[in-house]
């Protein structure tokens, strides 16, 4: 029974991609578009998702090149290995959007109503963090728009900002700590 050669990744196209080589990362980019697009487009997404998904896959694909997680041994590898980001990245945003439910403004049921007291302590209290939350450093106000306003995970903003998920996890702990040491001392509880 023969067994496949072990193959040693093709040095050239690693160095070429950590060292930014930007004729071999523009000829990448445009060769797998396609391939991701036509997954998305058959899967309920539209043009705009392709170009988001694939644009975050992409910047994946390289991170992990430059970290050296991930070594491709030719094209073909790279190909596949994006393609598996970017369907995984596609499904992901596809669960979020099953996961959202919206409901308008104007639909108020008797039940939504809180008591004016209440009320007004909540008012209060979402305007100091509305007001706080300008003063915090830009890190942190990324870090929680991209939470609570985006729907990101933490798995997601750690990729952004090239942490592991547990240093994402601390930073948003520390971070809302700081937003509401900001609100406490504006005196609404």
């Amino acid at each position: 029974m023969d067994q496949p050669a072990f193959r040693l990744p093709d040095d050239s196209l690693v160095k070429r991609i950590i060292s930014d080589e930007q004729a071999v990362l523009k000829q990448l980019y445009i060769a797998n578009y396609e391939a991701l697009e036509r997954y998305i487009l058959q899967n309920s997404g539209g043009g705009d998702d392709a170009k988001d998904i694939y644009q975050e896959a992409f910047l994946a694909v390289w991170r992990n090149i430059q970290i050296g997680r991930f070594l491709p041994r030719d094209e073909g590898d790279f190909e596949a290995y994006l393609m598996r980001v970017g369907k995984n990245k596609w499904i992901d945003e596809l669960r979020k959007q099953k996961n959202r439910y919206m409901v308008p403004v104007d639909e108020r049921h008797e039940s939504d109503v809180v008591s004016d007291e209440r009320g007004e302590e909540t008012d209060d209290y979402i305007n100091a963090v509305k007001k706080q939350y300008k003063h915090l450093g830009a890190r942190c106000r990324e870090l929680l728009g991209r939470f609570y306003f985006r729907k990101q995970s933490l798995r997601e903003i750690a990729a952004e900002f090239a942490w592991t998920e547990a240093s994402a996890k601390n930073n948003k702990y520390r971070c809302l700590k700081q937003l509401r040491e900001l609100v406490l001392k504006e005196g609404v509880k």
